[in-house]
């Protein structure tokens, strides 16, 4: 019965045989595909990774309490045609009809990068009495999306943070959770506990993963997020598990120190975050053996 069911496995059907495909080595981006896209986490790669250095001028894209989940960070149903993600999609000409879900369209970094925070009850405190992703722009007071916001931030050449209560990430594993942070701009988080998962999925990216001290929180420590934020103690090489320093200054210039605990766990995951990432550590190695 398997013979029989799997003997023309290869041969397709009219409908499959009927499709085009390229005839290439790789494949062939389409700018205007709205579901495949060519995604931006190697495209500026250098054979070398540029040293390590303290992360200067920081302003916070959110501020969450507890069992913030990998949903609320990257949903994976319905997109909302009023948001960052649905707008895009009305623009290149995709009807509300067939928007279909992020996660049928995780293959476009685009949707899912203003598919990140958006989640209808994710309560951002540094925009309070909403829900959604709404933050405000810090410099100026404005309420907008977080999507939004990143990218003033960006233009502006200001990284960016999180703040969150404990087991941030919780919930299933989800990698866009990780990438869709890592493409708003967001450095580092710094959350009183994590779920393994997303914590070393984070590493992964790039993002920087920081624990406050056993007896202490944003709260404890007075922090509202609209401060300005330093992470010292990164320059030149990461260690597994070190404590570092974090200095958050606010608009009237005192300044509140406080100790965190790395949460790049292992050597290796140091090499990951001295790369930028896996996938730039992975090409790197590749690149040295050609």
């Amino acid at each position: 019965m398997f013979s029989a069911r799997y003997a023309d496995v290869f041969d397709g059907n009219p409908r499959w045989n009927a499709l085009e495909s390229p005839d290439a080595e790789t494949y062939p981006w389409e700018e205007e595909s709205t579901y495949i896209q060519e995604p931006p986490f190697l495209t500026a790669v250098t054979r070398e990774p540029a040293p390590l250095a303290a992360i200067r001028g920081a302003r916070c894209l959110a501020v969450l309490a507890d069992s913030v989940t990998t949903d609320h960070i990257s949903p994976a149903g319905d997109i909302p045609e009023d948001g960052p993600a649905g707008r895009w999609l009305v623009a290149h000409g995709v009807p509300r009809a067939q928007f279909n879900s992020f996660g049928s369209r995780r293959g476009n970094d685009r949707v899912m990068t203003r598919g990140t925070f958006p989640h209808l009850r994710l309560r951002n405190h540094l925009a309070p009495g909403t829900e959604g992703g709404v933050t405000e722009f810090l410099p100026t007071g404005e309420r907008m999306s977080i999507f939004d916001a990143a990218e003033r931030y960006r233009g502006a050449g200001v990284p960016l943070i999180v703040l969150a209560g404990k087991e941030y990430g919780t919930g299933s594993s989800r990698d866009w959770a990780a990438k869709g942070t890592l493409l708003l701009g967001v450095r580092a988080v710094i959350a009183e506990s994590y779920e393994r998962i997303h914590r070393s999925n984070l590493v992964g990216m790039g993002v920087l993963p920081l624990e406050f001290q056993p007896d202490q929180s944003r709260t404890t420590l007075g922090l509202s997020g609209r401060e300005t934020y330093e992470v010292r103690g990164i320059e030149g090489r990461i260690e597994p598990r070190a404590t570092l320093t974090v200095a958050a200054a606010d608009d009237d210039g005192r300044v509140t120190e406080f100790r965190v605990r790395c949460r790049v766990d292992t050597p290796v995951e140091a090499e990951y975050f001295r790369h930028g990432g896996i996938l730039p550590y992975v090409l790197r190695k590749l690149l040295a053996k050609a």
